[in-house]
């Protein structure tokens, strides 16, 4: 305690710390529990791809989740109703960015593509997101952090070449590819501009509109994609589909996933991307009964101390 300081504002500042440093511990917790929320709609798009239209999926993904959250929201988005106003530019673009592209796209893109290569490219979003923020904002990883990039990226590609890196020269690009390429570089300018552009809305509120500005690009597309013949099924699988993607990628992943970058920072978090391909190997084995092979222990390997390393805040 300084000469200035009371006792008081120094036990308030021992507070803060001990909540700072506890806060931090539960962001890493959640770190490595996020990927599987986000890896769940990965495998439902892969698994519907022939049963529900793109289009529609997302949108109605996104419209039930936001009904969801309008309880929780409703007044607090009318307290700052002209905030909102103010920042509806942001908010159509990031929905458009995060509930459109990162959407569509990737239901899109399943039809043609598997979830392996789902997995794979987006592993590839931490670097663009790093690439971003060091370009626009400034902001860096310092040595460390940086060999945990390079961990996590070698445990990414061990998996993906299945310990073979002959496989690598073997891959074989469909058009879905591209989509999820769009979808991918789409969820890169959303984590950044979520991160860094100013906003008088709280972060449920915010969340909420965002949603909504999604809901509203979305809606065009949705129209078009049902009058050119492709409209789901009313049936209870359908519900269930969107009830399914709605509760767990949508409201689950989005706000813990926020919720890390508000601590974090936006460099670290993306890095949860690298635990794509390792988790969709775990998901495949207790969920479709693949096998377990030694690649996804060696990339387990690499991947978490790398996590554990990109993370750390500079000394």
């Amino acid at each position: 305690m300084t000469a200035d300081e009371s006792p008081r504002d120094a036990a308030a500042a021992q507070e803060k710390r001990r909540f700072g440093l506890s806060e931090r511990k539960l962001a890493l917790i959640l770190l490595f529990i996020t990927p599987v929320l986000f890896c769940s709609n990965m495998l439902m798009a892969r698994l519907v791809h022939d049963a529900f239209p793109p289009v529609a999926l997302a949108f109605w993904r996104w419209t039930l989740a936001f009904c969801l959250l309008l309880p929780f929201a409703a007044a607090t988005l009318w307290r700052y109703r002209f905030a909102a106003l103010k920042e509806w530019r942001d908010l159509l673009v990031l929905g458009a960015l995060g509930m459109g592209a990162c959407g569509a796209f990737v239901y899109i893109g399943a039809d043609t593509t598997s979830a392996t290569n789902i997995g794979l490219i987006y592993s590839v979003s931490p670097i663009l997101i790093v690439i971003l923020a060091h370009v626009f904002y400034d902001e860096q990883l310092s040595p460390l952090q940086g060999l945990g990039v390079l961990l996590s990226l070698l445990g990414v590609v061990a998996i993906v070449c299945r310990g073979d890196i002959g496989v690598l020269t073997g891959l074989s690009f469909a058009v879905g590819d591209f989509w999820i390429v769009g979808a991918m570089a789409a969820w890169a300018v959303y984590c950044i501009m979520l991160q860094h552009r100013p906003t008088a809305l709280p972060v449920t509120a915010r969340f909420a509109a965002i949603i909504l500005g999604g809901i509203v690009v979305l809606l065009p597309f949705t129209v078009m994609e049902g009058l050119g013949g492709e409209l789901p099924a009313l049936a209870p699988r359908s519900f269930l589909i969107v009830a399914f993607v709605a509760m767990i990628p949508s409201l689950g992943a989005y706000q813990v996933y926020a919720l890390v970058q508000r601590i974090l920072g936006a460099g670290p978090t993306s890095l949860l991307m690298y635990l794509f391909p390792l988790y969709n190997g775990v998901l495949a084995y207790l969920l479709l009964g693949e096998e377990l092979r030694s690649y996804h222990l060696i990339g387990a390997a690499l991947v978490l101390p790398g996590i554990y390393l990109a993370t750390r805040k500079p000394t």
